[in-house]
């Protein structure tokens, strides 16, 4: 049983502008973050990261398609992740749109080849800390969502 499945909340119909507002920004962060270095892609990549320096973590995107919800050794990773998130005070949220990601993440850089958009890290790329209009907007977003209940709320990406 999930913790979204004990509180028994509905998620809130994308239609919503503060949803499709998330969805935007969430766009323009991951852009941003993998202009300046600042993005790790992939479900290992990311638990290194994070069992590393998870200080260091300021986002995370969880991503699945509907051939993805089958794949139990995903969704236990998923759950892993999420706790990480949680007791780090990390901000995570799901999409529904792996196609999505990979036509804004792209690539990898270093091989050309597809990378694992199953979960992403945005970083801060120095000990400052990362001022990002978009990154806040999405805090904000996710602490909204924590208000009512939606512990891992989904964004629908723009089109």
């Amino acid at each position: 049983m999930t913790l979204e499945e004990i509180h028994g909340q509905e998620p809130v119909p994308a239609g919503h502008d503060w949803m499709q507002g998330a969805g935007k920004a969430l766009h323009e962060l991951l852009v941003s973050a993998q202009r300046r270095g600042c993005l790790t892609a992939g479900v290992y990549e990311s638990a290194k990261l994070m069992n590393v320096d998870p200080d260091n973590v300021a986002f995370c995107v969880l991503a699945t398609d509907e051939e993805d919800e089958g794949d139990i050794a995903l969704q236990i990773h998923f759950t892993l992740l999420q706790a990480f998130c949680c007791e780090n005070d990390i901000d995570i949220v799901r999409v529904n749109d792996v196609a999505k990601l990979a036509a804004i993440v792209g690539p990898s850089e270093e091989s050309g080849e597809p990378r694992d958009l199953h979960c992403i890290l945005i970083t801060n790329p120095n000990e400052d800390g990362w001022k990002d209009p978009a990154l806040e907007k999405l805090n904000s977003f996710c602490e909204e969502s924590r208000n009512v209940n939606d512990w891992v709320p989904t964004i629908a990406l723009p089109e």
